[in-house]
């Protein structure tokens, strides 16, 4: 398995292609609901923009990010709605053009800081240039997932899902702990085909506990895009089970993940 050259080429194409999605549509089209509850297609891309700006101010004012992160603290249920809410309320052309220049502004101080080995402060732990750039790349594609499927497109995957599923896979013991249970002790073998056909593999070869099958639809299930029991994603032992049902890639409290539609491969 080889890594790719740079996420942060990476992280500029994945969002270069939601947009490439987005950028015609007409007015009417931005208010199209997608499977996140509540949010339309502007309030997916008003997270992102509202998102990248929390990680310009982490990285420029570590002060004034830690009064954001109080704010999250003391409105865990509604923050991150209200910020989608106050890039919706803008209308699609601004809000359109604000998520254009964020990341634009992104990828410059990503990059300038790459060289360094500096952490920066989160939602979650302290994170490099770089993994910083890998939890945007996440955070892309899956809320661009949401715009595709809201907006009836089949997007062709490609391998700048090694970032996404290098998190999931990392996040493992995350999941146990916002569900209150233990970390199983072993680790897991986890091998998924890449889009390319490139074999993707984690973690011991001769572990007894294993996960296989491709990585979009890992990627799916960690980023709680799609049921588990849509994905054609297989586990071997009771703990690899268990890690399925309820895997994340995600910061923050267990999500509510999509309901299954009866189409397990």
């Amino acid at each position: 398995m080889s890594e790719p050259l740079s996420v942060f080429d990476d992280l500029r194409d994945e969002s270069e292609q939601l947009d490439r999605l987005v950028a015609e549509l007409e007015g009417r089209a931005w208010s199209t609901p997608t499977p996140a509850a509540r949010w339309t297609v502007a309030h997916q891309i008003a997270h992102l923009a509202w998102t990248d700006h929390a990680a310009l101010l982490a990285m420029g004012d570590p002060d004034a990010f830690a009064g954001e992160v109080e704010k999250a603290l003391a409105a865990p249920e509604s923050f991150v709605d209200d910020g989608a809410g106050a890039g919706v309320a803008q209308g699609p052309a601004a809000l359109l053009a604000q998520w254009r220049d964020g990341r634009a502004e992104l990828q410059k101080v990503l990059r300038g800081a790459a060289a360094t080995k500096t952490k920066f402060p989160w939602y979650g732990p302290p994170m490099s240039a770089a993994s910083m750039a890998t939890g945007r790349l996440m955070e892309t594609w899956a809320h661009g997932q949401d715009v595709a499927d809201a907006l009836g497109v089949v997007r062709e995957p490609t391998d700048r899902l090694w970032h996404v599923a290098r998190i999931g896979v990392r996040a493992r013991d995350f999941a146990f702990a916002v569900h209150g249970l233990p970390a199983p002790e072993q680790e897991f073998r986890v091998e998924l085909v890449a889009p390319s056909g490139e074999l993707w593999a984690y973690g011991p070869e001769g572990a007894p506990q294993r996960v296989t099958g491709t990585a979009l639809d890992f990627c799916l299930l960690v980023t709680q895009r799609a049921h588990r029991d849509d994905l054609g994603v297989r586990a071997e032992g009771a703990d690899a089970d268990r890690w399925l049902g309820i895997a994340q890639a995600f910061a923050g409290p267990p999500g509510q993940g999509r309901p299954a539609k009866g189409n397990r491969p």
